[in-house]
């Protein structure tokens, strides 16, 4: 398997791969990344920066063929707003709206941010097994081996660099942004992990960003989880190996069916 979908006349069609830890349905990050590339394509235009994604994943995604369809919503002198929209069926079962805004100068001070340390980024050697779409390398999940194994969980600070090793869309390359896309959905398990695992199903996530990453590696430092009554809020810093590049948020619904899928 080298793509999480691939082609088919005007749907794309997931493969192996594709399927999440919550069932026989599309991983977030795998619809997120389509909605995402997408939206791209449709904005078409490279002096614009994508500036910020939000998903909505509002219904089950099936292993099954998808239809993805996006439109400019907003087409200004700084500002374009395209939305897409992901269908089985003939039912939208997720949508994305993507913000582009043309870059210019940047002003001549300093504003403060809240200082945070990634742990190193991994070396070019590591790999994902070949069993596994990506490479995940975790910190205070309990192991160095990430979540997706038996692990002890511990309240602690916790971070995840991920790099995807499979093209998304079959015969397409990865783009900075499609990978950015990608690993914005790495929030809801980073920020809503707690000391019984992932009990936690995210509905959306939003990935702002002030520059696109650079290199394939892209890392993530959870900020804040709040939760109650089984509605929790995440938030996280994405970095790449220069530095922050923007952040991400996840608002979830508490549902224990975590299961990774097994490869």
């Amino acid at each position: 398997m080298r793509a999480y979908v691939v082609p088919d006349g005007d749907s794309y069609v997931p493969t192996r791969i594709a399927q999440g830890p919550w069932g026989a349905t599309m991983a977030g990050h795998v619809i997120g990344g389509i909605l995402g590339w997408a939206a791209e394509r449709a904005a078409g235009d490279p002096e614009l920066q994508p500036a910020r994604l939000t998903v909505d994943l509002f219904r089950p995604t099936k292993l099954e063929p998808m239809r993805v369809t996006a439109t400019i919503a907003r087409d200004g002198r700084r500002i374009r707003v395209v939305d897409a929209t992901l269908t089985q069926h003939g039912t939208d079962v997720a949508r994305a709206s993507a913000v582009f805004v043309r870059r210019g100068s940047q002003p001549d001070q300093h504003v403060w941010s809240m200082p945070v340390t990634m742990p190193p980024m991994p070396s070019e050697r590591d790999a994902a097994p070949d069993n596994s779409p990506f490479f995940l390398r975790a910190y205070g999940w309990g192991s160095d081996t990430g979540p997706a194994h038996g692990v002890t969980h511990r309240l602690t600070p916790k971070y995840a660099w991920v790099r995807e090793t499979k093209v998304l869309v079959d015969g397409e390359p990865l783009t900075p942004f499609t990978r950015a896309a990608m690993a914005g959905d790495v929030t809801n398990p980073l920020t809503h992990w707690g000391t019984k695992g992932l009990q936690f199903i995210n509905v959306d996530y939003t990935l702002t960003l002030s520059r696109l990453p650079s290199g394939p590696d892209i890392g993530l430092a959870a900020l804040t989880h709040y939760s109650h009554a089984g509605v929790a809020a995440g938030a996280a810093m994405l970095f790449d190996q220069h530095g922050p590049i923007g952040n991400g948020m996840a608002t979830a619904l508490a549902d224990t069916r975590f299961r990774p899928p097994r490869r």
